[in-house]
């Protein structure tokens, strides 16, 4: 599939999911850009997080973090963290609809992720302090079920699905991130259903 025929499926997928928000005053809430790069088809960006932040420490993620009183929307925080995670200016972003709320586990937050494309060349820069690197990931790759596991574990005595996204030899997606990647490629095969 190429990037504007995913774009119109999302399109449409977006604005009929009927989208699920979260307010928990115990919880902190955050947002993340998941984005669609082009690379002869469409790939999803991922941030690797340094061993220096406070939570998360060496795993993938999306751009994002918290939300700031400055920021006037769940799209404003997205897309400000990601140019301060790694330089995709906001203007580059064709931002296409919000995903379901997701709380996190182990951390306090509740995250609003994203979806955008980013458009025309942009030259990804970790910050050094927060990421350490970036990877693309072909979405034919993340639909290949071969790559993809879920293990039960236990937080607070109450068993509970992680799912894993083994995206190459040494990279694994899991945790919030893969729950959040999860809802969006059910969103893009439902999408694809319909089409």
């Amino acid at each position: 599939m190429d990037l504007e025929t995913l774009r119109r499926r999302l399109d449409a997928a977006l604005s009929d999911h009927p989208r699920v928000a979260l307010d928990r005053s115990d919880l902190v809430s955050a947002a993340v850009l998941l984005p669609i790069t082009d690379h002869d088809g469409p790939h999803i960006l991922f941030t690797k997080k340094s061993e220096a932040v406070p939570h998360h420490k060496g795993q993938f993620s999306f751009p994002g973090g918290i939300c700031e009183e400055r920021d006037a929307s769940r799209v404003e925080t997205a897309l400000r963290e990601a140019w301060e995670e790694v330089r995709i200016p906001a203007e580059s972003v064709e931002v296409l609809g919000l995903l379901d709320d997701t709380a996190t586990r182990a951390t306090p937050f509740i995250i609003t992720p994203v979806v955008g494309i980013i458009r025309g060349p942009v030259e990804f820069k970790p910050d050094g302090r927060e990421i350490e690197r970036v990877i693309e990931v072909p979405l034919d790759l993340l639909r290949d079920p071969s790559i993809f596991r879920t293990e039960i574990w236990e937080r607070g005595g109450e068993p509970h699905l992680v799912h894993f996204y083994q995206v190459s030899v040494e990279d694994v997606v899991w945790g919030a991130t893969a729950r959040i990647l999860k809802q969006f490629l059910e969103l893009v095969d439902r999408a694809e259903g319909a089409a």
